[in-house]
């Protein structure tokens, strides 16, 4: 090796490792052992192999880079701050500052710093994905990885290769010990994603001591186990060793690759590497000069950043992006004249817009006594849209049977064929979610489903999905102790209220089929929400439009259905979903009897909390104070519409195994009951 390439190298892998001790000893929290264990890692995919270009970071065919241990995010924010990543406006436009300024690496985990604690996608330009929990990183890698081969295999036409490109994710001990990791794992093997990479930073350390205290799995078998290639790199310091692992990835094609990487954590601290002490503490002021002074780095000096390490990124990784996006660009050009409809359904892709007349299929229903599942209508719906909207693609938990999301027509997505739009995540409802993450991450429109009572195995990435403001739609049925027979282990009950209270997630019950067209109308244009969409196992009623309400109210979260003469009530009933026909059914019998009633449908609430206030006065008039609220759920939630003098029926304990209708009057959940209900607060 050339001396003088071995100074900038070691010189620029040092800068990272002193500007993370720096950064977390300032700031006083914050986990330094890490960044300094991996500089040599990272320092050598970012210069020599990543194809990125840090002036815009946002070229559709870049490599992703994924910090899935994201509590080492000051390895992340050194690297971008060397690279000269842009920071990017909410549009996409380039701000003319950089992504990570030095100031702001002095303002680690601050107020209104770019370096917070953990990495968060959308507010630091360069950061592909919000890390953190461990194991989400990767499981989002996956899901980009999906991403890539579908866009690939829809778009790349003979001498036009132009959405080629691979995801690399870095991941810890704990990564791998988050059953997520295993999901993930195991769904990139089947489906032989060759395009991923995962950098295992092999230290045995964790917060509590050495990794054998808990771990002892043999990770290369592990892998090799999933059909994964598995490459050792001894030394996280051999340079050479680590380009030619890289080399190994970019050879193989036919398998994920998996790099374990053995490093020694706060490399260079001579009383703390090695040690648990240096993971998530600052090393302290001592120890900090005591390491500069083993990398032969001043002392004292704090946030040093020598000129010539940017200039060696720039030369690097920043000439090879800017050559490599411009040539894309070029190309791209080329291959909108040679194919004009796929570069036009790219853009629309590419800005996160519908095509024209893309809900003009969404089928109505004629009413029907009988109707049909919510998950039945909406599949019917789902269908009208994927028709129209090819990049819609999804899957679930081995349940496309039973929750009706199958797109017809199309093929399954296998590692025969990375083309069709049917994903089979197989039962591995954490992994389903994380990956729709990372393929929402990828420009495409990804939905999954499950059960709503294993929505607890997706929500800590859903909460993530939520927290970065992707449109994910998560399609959940089996919605209540509608579920019957199955009995309590599969009755949610306390789902929709834990739903609800994550912020940003819209949670939508459709109370019928039309509702459920209206569901899906109102859900496609989303941009930076979320969803969870509610549907049945049973049957219900589709209302008949002509004497109640237009199911469009659906659109405003809470709409009135049926009203009282004059428009009036003394009573106000409340629901949603398969409870609002069981209300209706209740306002008959009370208009029969004299009683003023008006039944509302509430399919999301927080679509009605975002209507101005003149409008939720209108559907639900202060002055009337006499309501009831009927869900087949928990009561959390219902006082904001209740107010304080109405009343809830619902569960308030688990359910049990029995026919529907059984457990339908046990629980009192008859139009009897919501009579007597409404009468007793008249009294």
């Amino acid at each position: 090796m050339n001396p003088q390439t071995a100074v900038i190298e070691d010189l620029a892998i040092n800068t990272i490792r002193t500007l993370s001790m720096d950064a977390v000893q300032k700031a006083n929290s914050g986990h330094p052992g890490t960044p300094m264990a991996l500089a040599p890692v990272v320092y050598e995919l970012w210069t020599r192999f990543l194809r990125y270009d840090p002036q815009n970071p946002l070229w559709h065919a870049r490599d992703r880079f994924v910090l899935s241990c994201g509590h080492a995010s000051m390895l992340l924010y050194s690297t971008l701050h060397l690279a000269g990543v842009r920071q990017l406006d909410a549009a996409g436009r380039p701000t003319g500052e950089l992504a990570v300024p030095l100031e702001h690496i002095e303002k680690f985990r601050q107020w209104e710093s770019r370096c917070p604690g953990h990495p968060e996608h959308g507010w630091t330009s360069g950061v592909e994905t919000t890390t953190g929990p461990l194991g989400q990183g990767i499981g989002n890698s996956v899901g980009m990885a999906i991403a890539q081969r579908w866009l690939a295999a829809q778009f790349n036409r003979p001498g036009y290769d132009l959405w080629d490109y691979n995801i690399y994710a870095v991941c810890s001990d704990g990564d791998l010990m988050e059953g997520i990791s295993h999901e993930a794992a195991s769904l990139a093997g089947h489906l032989r994603l060759s395009n991923l990479c995962w950098i295992y930073d092999h230290n045995g350390i964790t917060i509590e001591g050495k990794t054998q205290l808990a771990y002892s799995d043999n990770v290369g078998q592990r892998f090799e186990a999933y059909g994964w290639n598995v490459v050792h790199v001894d030394d996280a310091n051999d340079l050479e060793s680590l380009g030619r692992a890289y080399e190994n990835f970019l050879a193989v094609n036919d398998r994920p690759t998996m790099i374990i990487v053995r490093s020694q954590i706060a490399y260079g601290a001579p009383n703390l590497q090695g040690t648990s002490k240096a993971h998530g503490e600052p090393l302290g002021a001592d120890e900090i000069r005591l390491t500069k002074e083993h990398y032969g780095w001043p002392a004292d000096q704090s946030f040093l950043v020598p000129p010539e390490v940017r200039d060696h990124y720039a030369a690097t990784v920043g000439r090879r992006g800017r050559e490599l996006s411009e040539e894309w660009e070029t190309n791209f050009q080329a291959y909108a004249k040679a194919h004009p409809e796929l570069a036009a359904r790219w853009k629309l892709i590419a800005e996160r817009r519908l095509p024209q007349g893309w809900d003009s299929e969404l089928p109505v229903f004629p009413a029907d006594a009988k109707g049909m599942a919510s998950r039945v209508s909406s599949g019917k719906a789902l269908n009208a849209v994927a028709a129209k909207v090819p990049w819609l693609l999804g899957g679930s938990a081995d349940l496309a049977p039973s929750t009706k999301t199958l797109i017809a027509g199309d093929g399954s997505f296998e590692a025969a064929d990375h083309g069709a739009r049917n994903l089979h995540f197989g039962i591995r409802e954490h992994a389903m979610a994380a990956a729709l993450n990372g393929m929402a991450l990828s420009s495409v429109r990804p939905y999954g489903a499950t059960f709503l009572v294993f929505s607890d195995y997706c929500r800590p990435s859903k909460r993530l999905s939520a927290l970065m403001e992707l449109p994910v739609i998560y399609i959940y049925t089996h919605d209540s102790i509608g579920v019957g027979e199955d009995g309590p282990t599969h009755q949610p009950i306390e789902h929709l209220s834990s739903l609800r209270a994550m912020p940003q997630m819209l949670v939508v019950r459709p109370a019928d089929a039309n509702e459920v067209s209206e569901a899906w109308r109102a859900i496609m244009p989303l941009r930076d929400r979320p969803v969870s969409l509610v549907l049945t196992r049973q049957d219900l009623p589709t209302l008949d439009r002509a004497k109640y309400a237009a199911a469009s109210g659906l659109a405003r979260g809470a709409y009135i259905l049926a009203d009282a003469p004059g428009g009036k009530p003394q009573v106000i009933l409340m629901a949603t979903g398969s409870e609002v026909s069981l209300c209706v059914a209740a306002y008959e019998l009370l208009t029969a009897a004299g009683v003023r009633a008006r039944v509302v449908s509430m399919p999301c609430f927080e679509w009605f909390a975002q209507q101005p206030q003149a409008y939720r006065d209108e559907v639900l008039p202060p002055a009337v104070t006499a309501r009831v609220g009927v869900e087949l759920g928990v009561r959390q939630g219902w006082e904001q519409w209740l107010g304080p003098q109405g009343a809830f029926i619902g569960m308030d304990r688990f359910g049990a195994s029995a026919p529907l209708k059984v457990l339908l009057d046990k629980f009192g959940f008859t139009a009897e009951h919501v009579v007597s209900t409404a009468q007793s607060l008249l009294r």
